[in-house]
């Protein structure tokens, strides 16, 4: 299957070392990026270079496109792939708000290109370790979560047009997304407090209240401020405590029978298992690992916690047919 990656800063160029080096069944084919550095990076991986992303898209030799960029671009890139009948997997967040991530999908879905989002926490072995650990927990009653990263150096990620907003946006959407996969429950409502610490214009931190299906509450906590990173998780059962970090790759559980039960996990990529699931579904052999409904959902979420910052109050999470 031929790959073009559009967008091979940071984040694309990760996903373009993974096909390389990781992924012997995949083949990157081209990349698109606008500066002329992306003819050096076609060089050293051994494929096409285009200035235009358009031109990747139309380019016969791609099968399926990967786009890392901005999200305020991704519902042009994405409209394109639908013209040409291209699939598509696009980093998370899905758009810059709730409207354009819905668009995005219902134009997809309508003329039957396949979406999926880049939610790649989601393969992160504690995140699935916890997930698997819960229904023996008994009842889940409460949640506490957070992301805690260094200040972003991309001077983008603080500017309103291509960013859409700050941490609540960029890095929550990963957190929401991975508290529906460990528990099976969607975030209803939210009641947020947001500000900017250390940025100009977007948030740098978030604290958010949580009401989930089936009466769970909590807690998420997400910012960029601190040079040490953190990725706790903690869910309050009828039959203890179920805890983990996805940063230290830790995992525990806490029971009445006062016999707690610890888990480790060595750094994995997470892209890896996310592109070799993406192709099983691209070649009919498996469902989409991460349906563009979830990443819609991980949008309205974070468009519920903006509106809560500014108004005050709690705010009722967007629900989408599709």
């Amino acid at each position: 299957m031929k790959i073009g990656i559009i967008g091979t800063g940071r984040h694309g160029s990760r996903y373009a070392g993974h096909i390389v080096n990781d992924c012997p069944s995949l083949e990157l084919t081209a990349i698109a990026r606008r500066s002329p550095s992306g003819r050096e990076q076609a060089r050293s991986w051994q494929c096409r270079w285009f200035a235009d992303w358009r031109e990747l898209i139309a380019c016969r030799e791609v099968d399926a496109v990967i786009c890392a960029v901005p999200p305020a671009e991704n519902q042009a890139i994405a409209d394109c792939c639908g013209d040409y009948n291209k699939p598509l997997l696009v980093e998370k967040p899905l758009a810059i708000n709730g409207d354009g991530a819905a668009a995005m999908v219902r134009r997809l879905h309508r003329r039957g290109v396949a979406l999926t989002v880049g939610q790649t926490l989601r393969y992160n072995p504690v995140i699935k370790r916890l997930r698997e650990y819960l229904p023996a927990m008994g009842r889940l009653y409460t949640v506490y979560a957070n992301q805690r990263l260094e200040p972003s150096t991309l001077p983008w990620l603080d500017e309103p047009a291509a960013a859409g907003a700050g941490v609540t946006l960029h890095i929550a959407v990963h957190v929401f997304d991975a508290l529906h996969v460990i528990t099976g429950l969607k975030i209803t409502r939210v009641a947020a407090s947001c500000r900017s610490v250390l940025t100009k214009q977007l948030e740098d931190l978030a604290l958010i209240r949580v009401e989930m299906e089936d009466g769970v509450t909590g807690l998420v906590e997400i910012s960029k401020l601190s040079p040490v990173r953190s990725g706790r998780y903690e869910l309050v059962c009828s039959a203890g405590l179920l805890h983990g970090d996805q940063i230290l790759g830790q995992v525990g559980r806490e029971s009445g029978d006062g016999k707690p039960v610890s888990d480790c996990f060595s750094p994995t990529p997470t892209i890896v298992p996310l592109l070799q699931d993406w192709q099983r579904f691209l070649e009919n052999r498996g469902p989409n690992p991460v349906p563009g409904e979830d990443g819609l959902y991980a949008v309205r979420v974070a468009e519920a916690c903006l509106q809560s910052s500014i108004g005050g109050g709690w705010v009722e999470v967007a629900v989408d047919s599709v």
